[in-house]
């Protein structure tokens, strides 16, 4: 049974309201409140816990709950009911709208449709009314110019007159009318037209005249209205191009300039056709000029848009009159005199310019203006349109012209035409070569020429011929060719003649100095370094599709003249001197300074072609070819000469040293008084050989390197050994004459090891070890010859060397002993000899030559060593290996 509601505490009633759970609700917190009190009440009361009043007021609490819940359950159902009435009718209205959208977009396109039939309709309206307008205009145009027309040929011009005197625009219809109305009478073939024609022409030059004096006065006036309003009639009349002249032609810059620069720059001038001064990089009077054209131009650009209809047109001929009359005018005087200098200062000059011309040239190019020249209203009704029936579309209402930029470009090449065009640069550049080359080398030609050995056809003596035979060639068409002329200049500059017409030394040139024969490598690069600087040019004056082939041209110079006239003349002259060096006498090292100097010559010349040359010739496959083979035939013939010096060098060092051991006397290995003999430490032919060794070895090592340096100190060497092997076979030993041997040996093999070759010391040590079998007893000798490296040889080969011994007749009978092993050896020494197709001990070791890399120590033995040997090639005595390379080092 539940309490009625007013049992409930109002405050326990304001949370049973529906206010209370619409917003944020918490059962602990409802339940704590409705409970606070009766909490209160049962800690108040002292007996024990009565739950009744609890019960209560939550059973009253669950009630009035329900009564709200069913409350809000009835507000909830009308309110559904409601929404859902509500959707309906939202539904009902949205069909409706959307039926009506679709009626109005229906209408709409129905409107759309309609709108494009009435378009059509009026662009067939409006070609129609063109059509009909156009000829009405045709008709009218024909009218007045047949009327102005009868005019003239009445010799009537005030309707004219009237008409020019209406001011600005009147003129303007007049050029119009004027124009259109010389075209007609140039079509017109009646009678008595001629006489017409004659008026017309003679008004239009009236009409022009006046125009120009028109714009004259502005011009003078300084009126830019005027001015553009005569400039836009003469354009409707003629084009405008007399406008522009009278423009260009009365311009303070070119009247002004009339007179020569008197700013000369002496400096210039006087470094100008030195080869070894800097090229110059600008001129006073040039640079003076330049400037006034950079600040012209800048405000004639200004002026020009503001007055011409047509500014690009008018810049060009402005710009064309500057190159034209400016700049060609100050060219031609630089030019001119050069003319008393060398080609160096015409072709430094002509670079000088070119780069300034450059420059400016690309500053021009930002004044740019619109190639477009509108035309004027009153000419929309051209007569040739209008008569012939064109199309506007047909008709151009503009007219291009070049860009300022083109036309610049067309100037610039068109001023440098003159002194570029054909074979003139190229003839100009390699004569200039030619004459720089032969002037610095002229005293170097001279000492080769006149130190070179008499009655023998030398390489220098060669080429003078061939340069006389050149000079004297003509092309077909009876002027020199490039080749001809360089050749001329080195025969003229160089003091050089054939050997023909050679004439003795005049008495009035300067003495020949021994330094002035020596090649250098500053001279070389003084060289190239001229020959760069002409490479620049060409670069920058001949046009691209040119520079292969002018690159290659100027290589034929470079290499005609470092290759030909100074390397291998001084390689002839070291030649020739070798030759006729006198045999008695101790050869001279000096060509192989020659060789050195040419070798980094030769590195220095092939270094500056691969980097500096041939990347100019990438574009042209053919022309990098032939260069190419071009150079490697040059550096081949000079590799060779150098070849044949190093060959002579080593030949006349060889004969020097046979002598000194053809000096040998037959008792220095056999002494009589031994007391005498142990004093000497060597004989006198070893001390002179091994003194010339010392001077080959420093000679060689201080001017030759690498490759070059080891085969030229091997030949040597192994030539050498050969003599020596030779040398011992003919002098008898005594047992005390033996270590006077040793001691030659030792010192022969000492000087060798100096030479830091490892085959040398192979085959040295064998000869000393070869020396040892004077010193050995008897009884020992056959063991003896039986180790090291005298047991890789066939003993019938060591019997001319043990026959020297002073007791080989008692030794020689222990060899006897075991005559059948003997005679086995001595038919293994046959088919030995045989096989190599020799019998010398020498051809032996340098079979011998490529093992010496598997021989660790001189005394370890190497069975099997004959057998090798069979197999071994003996064309080494014969043929030498190329003692000289440039690029060996």
């Amino acid at each position: 049974m539940s309490l009625p509601d007013r049992a409930l505490e109002p405050s326990v009633q304001d949370h049973l309201r529906l206010e209370a759970f619409e917003e944020k609700f918490d059962v602990k917190d409802f339940v704590g409140v409705i409970s606070e009190k009766l909490i209160a009440q049962s800690k108040a009361d002292p007996g024990p816990f009565d739950p009744k009043p609890f019960i209560r007021t939550f059973e009253a609490a669950v009630d009035k709950l329900i009564a709200v819940r069913k409350d809000v359950q009835a507000k909830t159902e009308q309110m559904e009911k409601s929404v859902r009435v509500a959707e309906r009718d939202y539904s009902k209205k949205m069909s409706e709208l959307n039926r009506g959208f679709e009626a109005v977009g229906q209408s709409f396109s129905g409107m759309e449709t309609k709108m494009n039939e009435v378009g059509r309709t009026a662009i067939r309206i409006g070609e129609q009314m063109e059509s009909v307008h156009q000829q009405r205009q045709r008709a009218q145009a024909a009218y007045d110019l047949i009327d102005f027309y009868g005019q003239f040929a009445k010799d009537d011009t005030s309707r004219v007159d009237a008409l020019k005197k209406e001011g600005k625009e009147g003129r303007r219809k007049v050029a119009v009318l004027l124009r259109r109305l010389a075209t007609v009478a140039k079509e017109v073939d009646l009678a008595h037209s001629d006489k017409t024609r004659e008026n017309i022409d003679r008004y239009c030059e009236k009409f022009e005249k006046d125009m120009l004096h028109l714009f004259d006065r502005a011009y003078r006036r300084g009126d830019p209205k005027m001015m553009h309003h005569c400039a836009q009639t003469l354009l409707d009349f003629n084009g405008g191009a007399s406008c522009v002249q009278v423009y260009v032609n009365q311009h303070d810059f070119f009247i002004n300039r009339v007179a020569e620069s008197t700013n000369i720059d002496n400096q210039l001038w006087g470094d100008l056709p030195n080869p070894n001064a800097s090229p110059p990089v600008t001129e006073s009077g040039l640079q003076d000029l330049f400037a006034e054209i950079r600040t012209t131009v800048g405000q004639e650009a200004q002026i020009v848009q503001a007055v011409f209809p047509n500014p690009a047109y008018v810049m060009q001929v402005f710009l064309q009159r500057v190159f034209a009359q400016s700049i060609q005018h100050h060219l031609e005087q630089l030019v001119a005199k050069t003319t008393t200098m060398p080609d160096l200062a015409f072709l430094r000059i002509l670079q000088l310019v070119h780069q300034q011309v450059s420059v400016l040239v690309e500053d021009l190019k930002a004044y740019e203006l619109p190639a477009v020249v509108p035309r004027s209203p009153v000419d929309a009704n051209e007569f040739d349109r209008a008569v012939k029936g064109m199309p506007a579309s047909a008709a151009s209402n503009t007219a291009t012209a070049a860009t300022i930029s083109t036309m610049l470009e067309t100037a610039m090449e068109e001023l440098f035409v003159p002194y570029t065009e054909g074979q003139r640069y190229l003839e100009k550049e390699s004569r200039s070569l030619g004459e720089l080359y032969t002037g610095y080398l002229a005293k170097f030609s001279r000492y080769h020429e006149r130190t070179g050995v008499k009655g023998k056809s030398s390489m220098f003596g060669r080429m003078v011929d061939q340069l006389s035979a050149a000079a004297a060639t003509t092309s077909t068409s009876g002027t020199s060719t490039t080749s001809a002329q360089a050749a001329a200049a080195l025969m003229r500059f160089g003091g050089l003649s054939s050997s023909t017409d050679r004439a003795p030394e005049k008495t009035g040139e300067d003495p020949i100095l021994e330094e002035d024969g020596l090649l250098s490598v500053e001279v070389a690069e003084t060289m190239l370094k001229w020959h760069a600087e002409a490479i620049g040019r060409c670069v920058e004056l001949s046009p691209s599709s040119d520079v292969p082939k002018q690159t290659f041209a100027l290589l034929r110079v470079l290499s005609a003249a470092i290759g030909n006239s100074y390397i291998e003349a001084a390689i002839e002259t070291a030649q020739a001197r070798l030759e006729a060096a006198d045999s008695k006498a101790e050869p001279s090292m000096q060509p192989l300074s020659v060789l050195r100097e040419v070798d980094l010559i030769c590195h220095l010349w092939q270094r500056y072609v691969t980097m500096a040359l041939l990347p100019l010739a990438s574009s042209s496959v053919t022309v990098r070819r032939e260069m190419v083979v071009f150079n490697n035939q040059a550096v081949s013939r000079i590799e060779g000469g150098a070849n044949q010096v190093t060959q002579k060098l080593t030949d006349a060092v060889i004969t020097w040293l046979s002598a000194q051991l053809a000096k040998q006397k037959r008792t220095d290995f056999k002494p009589k008084n031994d007391d005498l003999s142990f004093a000497r430490v060597n004989t006198e032919p070893c001390l002179a050989c091994c003194d010339v060794l010392e001077k080959v070895r420093d000679a060689a090592k201080a001017n030759l390197s690498g490759k070059n340096l080891e085969v030229f100190l091997t030949e040597v060497g192994v030539a050498f050994h050969g003599l020596l092997l030779d040398h011992l076979k003919k002098f008898p030993v005594s047992a005390t004459g033996g270590l006077m041997l040793a001691k030659d040996l030792k010192s022969y093999q000492d000087t060798i090891d100096t030479f830091s070759i490892p085959s040398l010391h192979e085959r040295f040590e064998f000869a000393r070890q070869l020396g040892n079998v004077f010193l050995v007893k008897p009884d020992i000798l056959k063991s003896y010859i039986t180790e090291g490296y005298l047991g890789r040889i066939d003993a019938n080969l060591l019997r001319p060397y043990l026959a020297q011994r002073s007791d080989w007749g008692q030794a020689e009978k222990g060899f006897n002993l075991t005559e059948d092993g003997a005679g086995a050896q001595g038919a293994d020494g046959k088919g030995m000899r045989d096989r190599f197709g020799m019998g010398r001990l020498s051809m032996i070791m340098k079979d011998l030559e490529p093992l010496r890399e598997q021989i660790t120590m001189p005394s370890m033995p190497m069975p099997g060593m004959s057998h090798i040997a069979g197999n071994i090639a003996s064309s080494f005595a014969n043929a030498r290996p190329s003692r000289f390379s440039t690029s060996g080092n």
